[in-house]
């Protein structure tokens, strides 16, 4: 499927590595305009790369939990253009474990993270979509999501959550034509699953770049799903 998104502003959190940013990469190559936020300096790497490829990138060393610091990087954006689509991939792994003994600091983290900074995003990119009458949000959740699965801890229960915000906000946010929707990526080389599956050999899972397809058509209007949950790999 080839999609076409000239003209699109897609933001994109935690877009310095892994799944972040292989969309990075799928975004621009489909010839959207991007927004794109991570803690660290490797985002610079990424921003320079797309740069020379000719694509138009604001970006920022942004933590998602830092709802001043998100809303300063989606005012750049819409200088630039509306921000159309947002996809929350911002996250972390934190402790595998059991919830009887979960140190609380750790969880906090997590959820704030992979909750909270999901919501900080949505509630940046809103009002310039209700204006559009048109928009996109796209939830990044895991198998752990809506399956129990022993010792995930925080991360499980994040994602439990994150799914239970993105059917919320679907219902919401219908009627301003904005959609909103989860993808379960799957398996991946990524170093967060390298680190919740250590004796795991990369090589015998897709790479991040190879599950960008159902990313693409959810940010594009070929799509007008809302409220559902997809599976990256089993695209389409």
């Amino acid at each position: 499927m080839v999609v076409d998104l000239s003209g699109e502003m897609v933001m994109v959190t935690g877009a310095s590595r892994g799944l972040g940013r292989a969309l990075a990469e799928a975004y621009g190559a489909a010839g959207a305009s991007l927004a794109l936020c991570a803690r660290g300096p490797e985002l610079d790497a990424v921003v320079e790369g797309l740069r020379g490829r000719g694509v138009r990138v604001v970006a920022g060393q942004v933590d998602v939990t830092d709802a001043n610091a998100v809303a300063a990087l989606v005012r750049r954006a819409e200088a630039v253009a509306p921000v159309s689509v947002l996809v929350n991939n911002a996250s972390v792994l934190g402790a595998r474990d059991a919830l009887a003994e979960y140190p609380l600091d750790d969880w906090r983290r997590v959820v704030d993270i992979n909750v909270t900074g999901a919501l900080i995003a949505a509630q940046a990119v809103l009002p310039g979509m209700r204006a559009a009458e048109r928009g996109s949000i796209i939830n990044v959740t895991s198998g752990v999501g809506n399956v129990a699965r022993a010792r995930w801890g925080a991360y499980g229960v994040s994602k439990w959550a994150l799914e239970a915000l993105t059917y919320n906000l679907a219902l919401e946010e219908k009627p301003a034509g904005i959609r909103v929707n989860a993808v379960d990526p799957g398996a991946m080389g990524t170093d967060m699953r390298h680190a919740a599956y250590p004796q795991e050999d990369p090589d015998s899972v897709p790479a991040p770049a190879q599950v960008t397809g159902v990313f693409l058509w959810l940010a594009s209007g070929e799509s007008d799903a809302t409220g559902e949950r997809f599976r990256a790999q089993a695209w389409p």
